[in-house]
């Protein structure tokens, strides 16, 4: 399970562990629940995750351009110098917004 903050229009969801297949069905969910409320601005704080397949990508492309799509933004924080060789070797670091 997630770890969710709340701070105003800012929500920051923490998975505490790798983006992989296995997981993300329960990180979807929390994710769809977490949308629902339209904060203007998401967290998505990867502290934990050592690495991610194309199913976490995919979940991150996905929520990133449903909050473009609603005026909002995704921002991915504390990404771990794996994972952030993996955006930029996909150039997905030119899409989202990486705050490392």
């Amino acid at each position: 399970m997630s770890a969710i903050v709340r701070e105003g229009n800012i929500a920051t969801i923490t998975p505490g562990q790798d983006l992989v297949s296995s997981m993300v069905p329960e990180f979807k969910q929390e994710l769809a629940s977490l949308l629902a409320d339209s904060p203007a601005e998401v967290r998505l704080d990867l502290t934990g995750a050592g690495m991610m397949d194309s199913i976490g990508i995919g979940v991150i492309i996905a929520t990133h351009n449903s909050m473009k799509k609603k005026g909002g933004k995704l921002i991915i924080v504390n990404a771990s110098e794996n994972i952030i060789k993996l955006f930029k070797s996909m150039r997905l670091d030119q899409h989202l917004n990486l705050d490392s």
